[in-house]
């Protein structure tokens, strides 16, 4: 299944380590991070999953849940859990999805099968609290994810979404956005600190406070 920017997501239930979910139900009224993992007791999992669990209060602030998928069964991912907090120096404080039956991973087109085989690929999908698909990112099973980037961009659309701006490229948190092409530079002025128009199409703001 393709799954585009502005599609809701889909919805599913799943056992998972805290028990059975409906995705839907157990996101509401937050944003959610989606994100599958070839397989339990792997290296490069092991820490981006030791990763996602430090960032529990950081996801938190931005009213974010993370959840995992993964083909192995649950007790496989209770046994690896304790390897994660091992590893990572943190507890896994956040679902993971037993999909031994693939339905949540062809549900979201998580399985290449020209990566090799049966497992899932590095599949993230940023999910707003509307439930609509706001970013995708797909990794092949040998890099590892900069979840960094993912809180990032996080930061970027709740900015986006609250006001008429736009972040360029390499934008971090703080730093001067653009204005929206459907804004006036005189309108810009009157809503934004330190308009600076360098085109028509170009123009500079500092970044509105929350």
């Amino acid at each position: 299944m393709s799954i585009r920017l502005g599609d809701e997501a889909p919805n599913f239930t799943a056992e998972t380590t805290e028990g059975q979910i409906d995705f839907h139900d157990w996101k509401s009224g937050t944003w959610a991070v989606l994100f599958s993992h070839p397989a339990d007791f792997t290296p490069v999992c092991t820490t981006e999953l030791g990763r996602t669990a430090a960032l529990k209060g950081e996801f938190a602030k931005r009213n974010v849940k993370a959840i995992a998928v993964s083909v192995d069964p649950v007790e496989h991912h209770h046994d690896w859990s304790k390897d994660i907090a091992e590893v990572g120096g943190t507890p896994v404080n956040f679902p993971i999805i037993a999909d031994q039956d693939r339905k949540v991973s062809e549900l979201y087109g998580m399985i290449h099968p020209g990566e090799g085989d049966t497992s899932t690929v590095r599949a993230v999908f940023v999910i707003d609290p509307n439930n609509k698909v706001r970013t995708t990112l797909t990794y092949p099973k040998s890099v590892g994810r900069n979840f960094t980037e993912i809180v990032r961009i996080i930061d970027a659309l709740q900015l986006t979404d609250r006001a008429p701006v736009s972040t360029p490229v390499d934008w971090q948190p703080g730093n001067r956005v653009i204005v929206a092409p459907t804004m006036s530079t005189e309108d810009a002025k009157q809503r934004f600190q330190q308009v600076e128009e360098i085109k028509p199409y170009l123009r500079w703001a500092a970044e509105p406070s929350a």
